[in-house]
């Protein structure tokens, strides 16, 4: 156990990851977002988006491995492109902006961009593949959680849901592999949360086989609008937190 982090919330940390995987393979998003939710609670500020990135990294792996034959690999080979230097220029911003107006801008634009109706973003090829995987890479070394931004781009580029399901899962794998690699970097001491980290990665892998279950079985037309309504419920709440952080500041 890490200093300071009693056995119950490890309990609750190792159970809530299976549970979250289940949800965001199920329905397509919110679970990510509902771990940091719930390790903001939990663990120590320092620890939540090291820790979150590198239990992420194992969740959206055992999904990718899962539903592998649907991933669209060259899309993922230009994201990781841009990647890289979101991780970097991420890595130095942390703390230079402002966590409130970042989560409120996100969250109007996920609004915006879900239930607008717009062609499919398959136009934006390579390049804007690229350029997404450094938007939102850039921004998850801010304040954790740009699952929603990945889920909601690549649902106008891969409609399929098994299809956007295993990209998104790929996507988010890589992206979470650079983060984690840049806070090792920038010294993060990851050792005392292995234990932690590979029970929840466990829990989360069994997470995600019951999930794929259930995506498998759920109509193309229901995943859609449940996928919708995840969707706006976490861009309202993401608006929510970012007006309420900046009328305290």
């Amino acid at each position: 156990m890490p200093a300071g982090l009693e056995p119950w919330v490890a309990m609750v940390l190792v159970s809530a990851s299976f549970f979250t995987s289940a949800l965001t393979v199920s329905v397509g998003i919110g679970g990510g977002v509902a771990m940091l939710a719930l390790m903001g609670y939990l663990v120590p500020v320092a620890a939540i988006i090291p820790l979150h990135g590198v239990v992420q990294l194992g969740s959206n792996v055992g999904r990718a491995a899962i539903l592998r034959s649907h991933v669209a690999w060259t899309c993922l080979a230009a994201f990781l492109i841009g990647a890289i230097p979101g991780a970097w220029a991420g890595s130095s911003a942390v703390g230079a902006l402002s966590d409130s107006v970042l989560k409120a801008a996100l969250g109007f634009f996920i609004l915006l961009i879900t239930w607008l109706r717009l062609p499919r973003l398959a136009a934006i090829r390579l390049p804007g593949f690229a350029l997404t995987g450094a938007i939102t890479t850039f921004l998850t070394m801010i304040f954790g959680a740009t699952g929603p931004f990945n889920a909601v781009v690549l649902s106008k580029t891969f409609p399929e849901r098994l299809r956007f399901q295993a990209t998104t899962a790929a996507v988010m794998s890589l992206q979470h592999l650079v983060k984690t690699i840049a806070f090792a970097l920038a010294g993060f001491a990851f050792a005392p949360w292995l234990p932690l980290i590979a029970a929840m990665i466990v829990t989360g892998l069994a997470g995600t086989w019951v999930g794929a279950n259930i995506l498998r079985k759920t109509s193309e037309s229901r995943f859609q609008l449940i996928f919708r309504l995840c969707l706006t419920l976490l861009a309202i709440d993401l608006i929510r937190r970012g007006v309420a952080g900046m009328a305290h500041g």
